[in-house]
Order: C-alpha cells, then structure tokens, then sequence
C-alpha cells in the first residue's frame, strides 16, 4: 500500500465509521432496540474492516520507486558527525 493509499483508507474508515454509527444509532432510536442498533454498527465495523484493511490494488495507484542496488552503491550514505566523543563540561 502506498502513502496515498494509506491517507484514501484512513479517509475511508472514518467516514464508513462515522456514517454507519449515526445509521446505528437513528435507526436504534426509531425501533427503540438497542440490539438492531448494536448489529447495525457491528455489520458496519465488520464492512468497514473488510474494505480497508486488506490490500487491494486500488490503494495501489502511486507505487513508490526504489532505488536500484546498484545505483545505491555509486551514491554512500552521509556520514554523521560524531557527537558521542565530545564530552560535556559542568561544574561540580
């Protein structure tokens, strides 16, 4: 899953989450049933999880692109200054 995938399912579960709560929630007061209202909700959970926790090819669009092994090497890694050999001085 790419970063844009990532952002499109996080949106996704919000606003499945957030529309099947409210459903739940009217429809649990026009019945008066918290039962109908705890099913509805957990049908959307259990919806919402099934549509954005596996990886499906549309959160697929924007492959990033990997640096070739080969290319990696011509190119070393920047070196960082060592702070750990400079000691602190305070008073005693």
């Amino acid at each position: 899953m790419d970063w844009q995938g990532q952002k499109l399912a996080e949106q996704l579960m919000q606003i499945m989450l957030v529309s099947f709560a409210v459903v739940a929630f009217i429809s649990g007061f026009v019945l008066g049933s918290f039962q109908i209202m705890l099913l509805i909700y957990a049908s959307g959970v259990l919806l919402t999880s099934l549509i954005t926790v596996p990886n499906w090819p549309f959160f697929n669009r924007h492959p990033l692109k990997w640096l070739d092994p080969s290319e990696a090497e011509k190119h070393p890694k920047p070196v960082s200054a060592n702070t750990s050999s400079k000691k602190k001085t305070g008073k005693k």
